[in-house]
Formats: C-alpha cells, sequence, structure tokens
C-alpha cells in the first residue's frame, strides 16, 4: 500500500474517497468545511440534517459530488470533540478504513487535521492510520480457496496540515505502515496451522526475512547443537514429537559493535497437546496460537529492519512441538537446563518455560543491553485480564516503567504483576533445584518466577500476552499481532526516535 502526503487543497483531489470526521453535534473541522463551500454546502446539510447522532461508527457516503474531484465522500462519526483521545481516534481510523474496504475504494484521502482538536498530535495520526489500514487490509486466505473479493486499497493520502511538517508527516506513516506490516507477518504466522507452521517452516521463515534486509543475518541450532549446549530443558519438549526443535537467532545490525543489543525472546510452540498432561479437547485448535510469542518477536525484527532502526537487537525463537508419545516427558522426569540447574517436571503442559529458560540463558552470550520475553505462558493470565492487557514482570523496575509507558503510548497496553519472593516457594522441589509448575494460584506470577531464575545476569522482562496474542470467538477468531506495536515502539525508544 502506497501513503502520500498531499499539499493541494482536498477538494482537488482526485481520489475514490475523501474521509472527513464529523463531531457529535454536526460540526465540521476547518478541512472538511474548506470542502463543505466547494460542494455546496452539501456535507453541512448532511451532517445537521439529525439522522445521525454522529458517534463513532456513523457513517454517510455522499457520491459524485459536484464541485469534488473526488468519486465519493465518507462522512464519519468522530463523536464528541472533547472526547477524543488516542483510543477514539484510532476506533474513528479503523473503523472508518474498514468502511472504505468494504467498498472496494483503492484510492482514499483522509481530512487527518480536523481530529487534531483534543487529541493526539498529526504524527502520531498519520502513524495511526496506516498502522489501521495495513491491519484491516489483512485476509487469512493461505488455506483457503475463498472466491469473495479481497480488498483493493492501494494508496492512502494526508494533507500537509501545516507548512514543514511534509517529512515528519511521512515518517510517521512510515513508521505506521511497518508496524502495521509486522503485525500481520506476526498474524500470518499465528493463524498457519499446525501442520505447516512447525519448527523449520519458522526457521524456513526466519531465513527468508534476513534474505529481505541487508541488515538482519539468522543463525539456527538444530537439535544436535543445542544437545552440544546442553539445553536439556527445551530438548525435551520435543523429545514427544516427530518435528525436531530450532532455536533461531536473528541479528540485526543498526548499530555499531560497541552498541548493546536489546534481546527478544519468543515462545515458539507451534502446537501444544499439553504433551502426556494432555489438555482437554474443548478448544486444543488454538494450540496452533502458542507460538505466537515468535510470531511477534519476527514481527518486529521485520519491522526494525524497515525502519532501519539504529540499535542492534537479538531476536530468538525458541520452536518446538508438545506432543504425547512413548518418548515424551513424564510427570516426574528431572532435565538439566543450559545453566546447569534441575528441573522437575511436575506438569508436561507447563513447557513454554522449559523451553524459555534454556533460551534465557543462551542470550547471556550477547552481553545485551535488556532481554525480554514473550510468551503466550498462562491461563491465569487470560482468566485476570481476558484479551486486553500483556502481563509484565521482570527484575528491572526502569525496563517494566518503559514497557508500560510504550504500552500506553501505543495502546498497546501492558500492566504489571508484581514478582516477590515469597511467590518463589511455591517452586521448591524435593527431588531437583525447580519445580516447572508452583500451586493452583498465582500462576502467572509463578511462572514468571521460574523464568527469573535464569535471568540474574541481565535486565530482563517478561511479557505473558496468553490473552492478548488471538482472539477465540466468531468472526474476530484468529492472532492479533500483539504484542508488536507495543515491542517496536520500545525499540524506537531506545533509538531515539519516538
Amino acid at each position: 500500500m502506497h501513503y502520500s502526503v498531499m499539499p493541494d487543497p482536498i477538494a482537488e483531489n482526485a481520489v475514490d474517497c475523501l474521509v472527513v470526521p464529523v463531531w457529535k453535534d454536526g460540526g465540521l473541522g476547518a478541512e472538511a468545511s474548506a470542502l463543505d463551500e466547494m460542494v455546496s454546502g452539501a456535507l453541512s446539510r448532511i451532517a445537521e440534517s439529525g439522522d445521525y447522532l454522529w458517534d463513532l461508527g456513523d457513517t454517510h457516503l455522499l457520491h459524485c459530488p459536484e464541485g469534488c474531484a473526488a468519486g465519493r465522500i465518507l462522512l464519519s462519526g468522530a463523536g464528541a470533540a472533547d472526547e477524543l483521545g488516542a483510543m477514539e481516534a484510532a476506533k474513528f481510523l479503523a473503523g472508518s478504513v474498514k468502511h472504505v474496504l468494504a467498498r472496494n475504494m483503492p484510492h482514499v484521502h483522509f481530512a487527518l487535521g480536523d481530529l487534531r482538536h483534543n487529541g493526539p498530535d498529526a504524527q502520531w495520526l498519520a502513524a495511526r492510520l496506516a498502522q489501521e489500514a495495513e491491519v484491516a487490509a489483512y485476509r487469512y486466505t493461505t488455506t483457503r480457496a475463498s472466491t469473495k473479493r479481497q480488498p483493493a486499497l492501494e494508496g492512502l493520502r494526508i494533507s500537509a496540515m501545516d507548512d514543514g511538517l511534509d517529512a515528519a508527516l511521512n515518517e510517521a506513516l512510515h513508521k505506521g505502515r511497518a508496524i502495521g506490516r509486522g503485525m500481520n507477518r506476526a498474524r500470518e504466522l499465528g493463524n498457519l496451522p499446525g501442520n505447516i507452521c512447525t519448527p523449520k517452516y519458522l526457521a524456513s521463515h526466519a531465513r527468508e526475512l534476513a534474505d529481505s534486509f541487508e541488515s538482519v543475518s539468522v543463525e539456527v541450532l538444530d537439535e544436535a547443537q543445542m544437545r552440544d549446549l546442553k539445553m536439556g530443558s527445551l530438548l525435551s519438549v520435543a523429545a514427544g514429537s516427530v518435528e525436531e526443535a530450532r532455536l533461531i537467532v536473528l541479528h540485526y545490525e543498526g548499530a555499531g559493535d560497541d552498541s548493546k543489543p536489546a534481546v527478544l525472546v519468543g515462545k515458539g510452540i507451534t502446537f501444544d497437546t499439553g504433551g502426556i498432561s494432555l489438555k482437554g479437547g474443548l478448544a486444543m485448535d488454538e494450540m496452533k496460537f502458542d507460538m505466537c510469542g515468535a510470531a511477534s518477536v519476527l514481527g518486529t525484527c521485520a519491522a526494525a529492519a524497515e525502519l532501519e532502526l539504529p540499535i542492534n537487537l537479538v531476536c530468538m525463537v525458541a520452536a518446538a512441538e508438545n506432543m504425547p508419545s512413548g518418548k515424551a516427558i513424564k510427570p516426574g522426569d528431572v532435565v538439566t537446563t543450559m545453566s546447569g540447574k534441575t528441573v522437575e517436571i511436575l506438569n508436561t503442559d507447563a513447557e513454554g518455560r522449559l523451553v524459555l529458560c534454556d533460551a534465557l540463558t543462551y542470550a547471556e552470550r550477547f552481553d545485551p543491553a535488556c532481554v525480554i520475553d514473550i510468551a503466550t505462558l498462562t491461563g491465569a493470565a487470560v482468566a485476570t485480564f481476558d484479551s486486553h492487557a500483556n502481563v509484565v514482570l521482570g527484575n528491572d523496575q526502569a525496563l517494566m516503567d518503559r514497557l508500560l509507558q510504550c504500552g500506553l503510548d501505543c495502546l498497546d497496553r501492558a500492566w504489571q504483576l508484581p514478582l516477590w519472593d515469597e511467590y518463589q516457594k511455591q517452586l521448591d522441589s524435593n527431588f531437583a533445584d525447580i519445580a516447572n509448575i508452583g500451586s493452583k494460584k498465582a500462576g502467572t506470577i509463578t511462572a514468571a518466577c521460574f523464568l527469573s531464575r535464569f535471568t540474574d545476569k541481565y535486565s530482563w522482562a517478561h511479557l505473558d500476552i496468553a490473552g492478548s496474542a488471538w482472539h477465540s470467538d466468531g468472526a474476530r477468531k484468529g492472532a492479533t499481532g500483539r504484542p508488536v506495536p507495543l515491542l517496536t515502539e520500545f525499540l524506537l525508544h531506545l533509538s531515539n526516535k519516538d
């Protein structure tokens, strides 16, 4: 999709559709008012007709307006002007883009300037528009023979708004496009079925990603190499599957060799049956989404490379399939991690932490500035936060504070839970250094406690995305692409480009 900033008056844009916001009282902003004059007051007559409240979601499509070069004008409700914050602006943009896509209008101009009444600035709006456009245009078709017409949004324009703002707006559009494309990459990987998206497939995808950017290189460790590194915990998860595990390491180099990298570590369980501790059959198909942490890491790596961020970044994926078989690990087994610590397996369905702990130990070799792991780790996170919040825990409050703020800035929000020593006692084992689960209480916290045992040599944060990574219901069912926006916003902060 092509994005551009247009210096011409809005009425002179020969596009398929102009999108203009209308406030709850039927009022028009400056850009819409200028357009209204060109179309002999047609917009104000509709806006003030009383047919609509002009809440978010209200729309009226005007065809072939006289005095205007565009084929259509979409009047889109923006709600009350004094209530338009970032969340409301994002809903307006998402809804308007979906309306345009549903009517197959390839070239569209948005009157973004009129949204700057009481809400986000012009650059935020431009970036968000591009992000929402990319996300809304995504359709999963890989394993479908659908004959439905696909969206054909090809070009999206905005006005320059203010003198000297063109470059900043173009940069913002580029940022939003990269984030949206990163989200869609993560969504596509998450939506693929487990018989296609295997650990080997993720490794192949990582190689293709690296081939797409000169700044990105990749190495893939197979099981023999992991065995040499004594990654007994990660390998134990894959023991019951015919699909071999992979440890995928992408290097993005945007800064000098003396710049310590940020490290992202994604849980890549490409299908999770629970192993010998077999899950119930209800909704087990959704366990193809158990690699969404890995997908978000790959999507974020692509976004960072597309934005050419002046940072160094290491993106790791611990990929395995968790299956029951005669070779699978059993409750009561003890495995030795790369760190040398032993783990008693009390439940084979708590496998994500088993692959992550060896990856977190491997991360030490990069002398990281910080490490963030991303995982669909616990049902307790879903029970507590539903799909609204990513959960963050860690050993560095400054790192977590920055993640929390970045989540607020980009609307991919997170909430912090405590990681107190009192919770660590739940992981005591009579037969190993640590048990892989605690009691039935505080499951999200004790999972992070387990990971914390392998992160004492660097600044670390853990994102549990079990609730936010995918939707389970109806037409929305599928991967969300979160937390690519949060992670990219964090990297932008590191690069001083936010």
